[in-house]
């Protein structure tokens, strides 16, 4: 059963990346990532929280003690005393400011040791005070309202917070990119692995033989690998076979075919059987046609390889061979396109579409021009009655004859072709009236 995303998530997928690549490096970082914020988030809430409200604790305590002097001894020798130890035992640097008040204005500064100094001076001090955390690089600025004016302490910034978590946070971040890094490395090669056994598929599709495919990568790819080359094998085993076969049963054919041609010779010097020896003849013909049509079919599976071909050229010798055979046909002639083909087999194909044309009509066009940026389209158009939309597929099954009759093999060895080629043909109306065979082929 599928499994229906929520509307968010569905959104969501629109970003998400569509390559294997992308997709098991985001599976590996997202678990990643939330397990180090765990870590960072329990270090930090188990330890340095509890460090800095410790330290927070001692300072606003020295801080306390200091103001509890100060009140107690106020005579100013005595303040200028109990300042002096402060500030030698305490290693806080105070200075008693007369007559001055607080500003009313806290400068904030990380927030959780802001927090933390905070509560601290509220526990312990219990007066009004204020904590300055950017006029000094180094220092923290606090001061506290008391009789006749303001305490000031300039408490260093290490004695608040320790440099520990910046250590922490620079290390799970180095980690997980080294570990990143290391995925990328070790799925880059299985993905490659992956590519190329596509690639190899793609090809050996397209009738396009590189040989058999290098297994590497992990166990399951380079089983797969194994396995498509054992596949590779039996579908030439089997292609040779079965045009060896065919090439051989039409070849034997040939043989009763001569002879009943020269017992219809005999016959026609009989006037009582000359018509009789015409309807033989044509059926003699008709089963030439028949046996040329297994050669060519056997042919378009043949041992041909794929290779760069300029397509204008094939369209060309199509032309003119069909010129030769007293056809009305029109090439509109295209640029230099060159791609990869068997040219003879395409040569064929083309050639069958425009023969089954010519039979039909008595004008023909002949076109190629691209279809989009990774196919090309060649239209082969005619004048004639076309075909109804309910045959149209009908037409391409072996041995069905169409409305002009004929062998029934042309269209259907020029679709093999063409689909061993990783394209297809389409019938459609054409805008000449009659029918458009169009053959879409990658690239």
């Amino acid at each position: 059963m599928r499994v229906r995303l929520p509307a968010p998530l569905r959104g969501l997928k629109r970003y998400l990346p569509q390559s294997l690549l992308g997709r098991s490096l985001l599976i590996m970082l997202i678990p990643l990532v939330v397990v180090q914020l765990v870590a960072l988030q329990i270090f930090y809430g188990s330890n340095q929280v509890i460090v800095s409200r410790r330290l927070a604790a001692a300072i606003a305590g020295e801080i306390a003690q200091t103001v509890e002097t100060l009140e107690r001894f106020p005579n100013p020798s005595d303040r200028v005393w109990a300042l002096a130890t402060a500030t030698e035992h305490f290693q806080l640097h105070m200075q008693f400011l007369p007559d001055v008040p607080l500003t009313g204005e806290n400068i904030p500064g990380f927030f959780a040791i802001t927090r933390s100094l905070n509560n601290a001076m509220n526990e312990q001090v219990h007066r009004p005070f204020e904590v300055d955390w950017q006029t000094q690089p180094n220092d923290v600025v606090i001061r506290v309202q008391m009789q006749g004016g303001v305490l000031e302490t300039m408490a260093p910034r290490k004695r608040l917070y320790i440099n520990t978590v910046y250590l922490f946070v620079i290390w799970l971040v180095g980690s997980a990119v080294l570990l990143f890094a290391i995925a990328a490395l070790f799925m880059r090669n299985q993905v490659r692995a992956l590519r190329r056994l596509g690639d190899g598929a793609e090809a050996f599709g397209l009738g396009r033989d590189r040989g058999p495919i290098k297994p590497e990568g992990a166990i399951e790819i380079r089983q797969a690998a194994v396995a498509f080359n054992r596949m590779q094998e039996r579908v030439r085993r089997f292609l040779a076979q079965r045009t060896a076969m065919l090439a051989g049963v039409s070849h034997d054919l040939r043989t009763p075919l001569t002879r009943l041609r020269l017992a219809v010779a005999l016959i026609e010097s009989h006037p009582d059987l000359a018509q009789d020896a015409a309807e033989m003849e044509a059926d003699i013909a008709e089963m030439d046609r028949m046996i040329e049509g297994y050669l060519a079919f056997a042919r378009g599976e043949g041992t041909e390889q794929a290779q760069p071909t300029d397509l204008s050229s094939v369209l060309e010798d199509v032309a003119n061979n069909a010129r030769r055979a007293g056809a009305d046909i029109a090439l509109d002639p295209p640029d230099d396109m060159v791609i990869w083909l068997r040219q003879d087999a395409m040569r064929r194909a083309i050639t069958n579409l425009v023969d089954n044309a010519r039979r039909h009509a008595r004008h023909v066009s002949l076109k190629v021009q691209h279809a989009g940026p990774r196919n090309v389209e060649i239209l082969v158009d005619d004048d004639g009655p076309g075909i109804p939309l309910a045959q149209r597929e009908t037409v391409f099954r072996a041995f069905t004859s169409g409305a002009g009759g004929g062998t029934g093999l042309g269209l259907t060895i020029a679709r093999d072709i063409v689909r061993a080629h990783g394209g297809e043909i389409m019938l459609e109306d054409s805008p000449s009236g009659g029918l458009r065979a169009r053959i879409l082929l990658p690239v």
